[in-house]
């Protein structure tokens, strides 16, 4: 161990996306390649001598106590836990929540030594798995409110490879076997079940954690919530969802040292005569079973929605992935959708 194509692998997937920011601590780990990469894992994050590093990916997270901080870090997947290395401003990004982390390290600040704390879930500890629309993010929960992070990878590929992995090590755990099932009745077999939802379609690996992925009906949830912000204005049978996908609004500053542009986390959907942005509550839906009582706010939220027909034209930067695209629209006086929605980040 390892194999020369595991560590190619590891390298490979060792890069920061260029539209995500990381710490100069963050910046030096996806510098490692081949076999520092595995020495820097088993000296410095492996709590077990004999554990294998098996994946390594780079995602946007957030955790359960923090649900409005998305934070850079280095998902590394070994044969015993989840990694999440993190950078460690994240610490100080939410006073509230400085007792989550325990820091003893504050003689550090004001040095040259930069720092990244290491987020640990055991995959003993690892209940559930919920997997988001479209494979654009996952959610992995454990057994309590600390134990709950949302990986928004915002690609497909980057959930699928994971999932496969995941499945993998779990497979190679040793847990104890599930107890012998009571044998039911007819009338509670049967009865129980009719609650008038159907459930996600859920697949129970043999580790007993379960992994949960969305349904039709999620879909149709989703269409009539749209519809309903258009203000009735489409027939729902005719509304159809073309395209989900978890975007960036990018936001200029302007007065700043240079005029950067800050990434405001969006959901873009695309129907056959609107277009949407919403802001998703990522973390918390569906709610962990020792929620006492619903999220603050909504699962969805609008945040701006346009018409096509009032769409002038599509500007494609040339840049190589992520590509940036502008939508210009015309200024319509009356937009029936728009009531008090901002017009800000379309320009003048």
């Amino acid at each position: 161990y390892p194999s020369e194509f595991l560590t190619q692998k590891l390298t490979e997937d060792n890069q920061i996306p260029v539209h995500l920011r990381a710490s100069v601590s963050l910046q030096y780990v996806a510098g490692l390649k081949g076999n520092a990469l595995v020495e820097f894992f088993h000296g410095n994050i492996a709590e077990v001598e004999n554990e294998e590093l098996r994946h390594l990916m780079w995602s946007s997270v957030l955790f359960y106590k923090t649900p409005n901080v998305e934070v850079m870090a280095c998902v590394l997947l070994s044969t015993k836990a989840i990694y999440f290395l993190l950078d460690d401003s994240f610490v100080h990004a939410d006073k509230q929540q400085s007792d989550f982390w325990n820091k003893e390290n504050s003689d550090c600040e004001n040095s040259s030594f930069h720092l990244s704390c290491c987020f640990v879930l055991k995959l003993n500890d690892l209940q559930s798995v919920n997997v988001g629309l479209f494979d654009q993010y996952f959610r992995i929960t454990g057994h309590s409110a600390d134990h709950i992070v949302t990986c928004l990878t915002r690609d497909s590929y980057n959930t699928h490879t994971f999932m496969q992995q995941l499945m993998a090590v779990l497979s190679l755990l040793e847990r104890t076997p599930s107890p012998e099932p009571v044998d039911k009745d007819f009338y509670s077999e049967f009865g129980s079940k009719n609650t008038g939802k159907m459930e996600n379609y859920e697949l129970i690996h043999s580790s007993r954690v379960k992994f949960i992925y969305p349904n039709e009906e999620e879909i149709g949830d989703l269409a009539f919530l749209v519809a309903e912000k258009m203000d009735g204005l489409t027939n729902l049978q005719s509304l159809n969802i073309l395209l989900y996908v978890l975007a960036f609004q990018v936001n200029h500053v302007e007065g700043s040292v240079q005029n950067t542009s800050s990434l405001q986390p969006k959901t873009l959907i695309l129907t056959s005569s609107d277009l949407f942005l919403f802001d998703e509550d990522y973390i918390s839906y569906p709610l962990p079973e020792f929620a006492k009582e619903p999220p603050k706010r909504d699962k969805y939220q609008l945040a701006d929605g346009r018409r096509i027909r009032d769409l002038d034209r599509v500007l494609m930067g040339y840049q190589t992935y992520p590509q940036a695209l502008t939508f210009v629209f015309d200024d319509v006086q009356n937009q029936d959708l728009m009531q008090n929605l901002t017009l800000d980040h379309f320009g003048e």
